[in-house]
């Protein structure tokens, strides 16, 4: 896991309801530990990347936040472990 100043990265693959959609993305968009959230093509309709202090913090953003969000039907998470490029520009 990318872990930055205590920080770790994650994205989470979501699942919504289409009646739903445009509300789950609101909420999204508003919760400040979201970095980016994309509406995508393919089994899942968003990608939320989302930063944490740590597991804890992580399993209560997912827990209490993003799966009480009315709409969301299911996420699948994984954990960013480094970096290699980002912003068109190599890391590391």
């Amino acid at each position: 896991m990318v872990e930055v100043d205590g920080e770790i990265t994650a994205v989470i693959s979501l699942s919504a309801d289409s009646k739903k959609l445009e509300k789950v993305i609101r909420q999204l968009v508003e919760m400040p530990e979201t970095q980016d959230v994309y509406e995508v093509t393919g089994e899942y309709d968003l990608i939320a990347v989302v930063k944490a202090r740590d597991i804890s913090d992580f399993r209560s953003i997912v827990k209490d936040k993003i799966l009480q969000i009315d709409g969301v039907a299911n996420s699948v998470s994984s954990f960013v472990l480094y970096t290699h490029k980002k912003g068109g520009g190599k890391h590391g």
